[in-house]
């Protein structure tokens, strides 16, 4: 089998590759697609509330042990931090909705979105105060040697990262459609009125999916930090990919949100590799999607239909 004139199993690595790279955006543009589809309208400083969450992770787990040592600790520790870079996000997601967002609910769409880009760069800005701008590298908690087998090379954090993705994403699908709770948030998302008159929390349910959004980015930037670097501006470019991705899938659809970040990393990896793009020029490809996206099929891939009655 040679498709794009690759064997098959140089095809399987850079599946595997884009599938990694995929997990990760489907991960941050699940956040954006679950504050769109109750608030309709998209909270652009998601990136940052990931960066203070990586953060919060990389210094509590330096402070609990010397990764270098290995061993079950350093898992542990690793755990700890991953939790903890999860509530730190979800708390700044709850604080930034009920300051920054909830007073403009009433107000022309815009107004939410200037305040969205707003504090978008205050929390770069505070955050290049408070741990400067170098990049910092978040280390393995494990060795992170790559394995091979039948031709194909594969790191333990890739298949971290694909588990963990994998973990996240069915958890997230199983809340939302076997939960009270998710069901509210579905309810919520269809009539904000009608869903309070049946006596459901709306604000406790819009507080609830900033913080589930913001908690799942914190765990894609944890991921990101220990394949790439930490920095006050990392949060930026991914938000913007995972922002294409959950367009490409179909924003406000939660499955469109998983399915659009793994379409766009195996089109990232095989556009470096099929194409020939150059790989310090592969983000163009993510911004050619959404063109592409816009132009032929703007509801995104997965269509959320909605009946009236008249």
């Amino acid at each position: 089998m040679n498709l794009f004139n690759l064997p098959a199993a140089e095809l399987l690595q850079h599946l595997i590759n884009g599938l990694t790279l995929g997990a990760i955006y489907s991960l941050i543009a699940l956040g954006y697609t679950m504050v769109y589809g109750i608030l309709k309208f998209i909270n652009f400083a998601h990136g940052e509330i990931l960066m203070f969450g990586t953060y919060a992770g990389f210094y509590l787990y330096y402070h609990l042990c010397d990764p270098s040592q290995g061993g079950v600790y350093v898992l542990a520790a690793f755990a700890v931090s991953m939790i903890f870079a999860m509530l730190v996000s979800a708390f700044f997601g709850i604080v930034i909705e009920r300051i920054a967002y909830k007073p403009l609910r009433k107000a022309p769409r815009l107004a939410p979105l200037l305040s969205a880009i707003g504090v978008s760069i205050i929390l770069m800005n505070l955050a290049a105060m408070m741990f400067g701008t170098k990049s910092m590298k978040f280390d393995y908690p494990f060795e992170n040697q790559t394995l091979h087998f039948a031709g194909i090379s594969i790191t333990p954090n890739q298949i971290m990262i694909l588990i963990v993705g994998l973990i996240m994403m069915v958890g997230l699908k199983l809340f939302i459609d076997n939960t009270r709770l998710g069901k509210a948030m579905r309810a919520t998302s269809e009539n904000q009125p009608v869903a309070a008159l049946m006596g459901i929390n709306v604000n406790m349910i819009i507080s609830l999916t900033f913080a589930i959004g913001s908690a799942l980015a914190a765990v894609a930037g944890v991921l990101i930090a220990m394949e790439f670097k930490i920095y006050p501006t990392m949060g930026q470019l991914a938000g913007l990919k995972a922002f294409i991705a959950a367009v490409v899938g179909g924003i406000g659809n939660i499955s469109g949100a998983m399915l659009g970040g793994l379409i766009l990393g195996v089109l990232e990896t095989f556009g470096v590799v099929v194409i020939g793009i150059p790989h310090g020029l592969k983000d163009t490809i993510a911004f050619s999607v959404l063109i592409i996206i816009l132009l032929f099929r703007p509801s995104g891939i997965l269509i959320k239909h909605i009946r009236e009655k008249v």
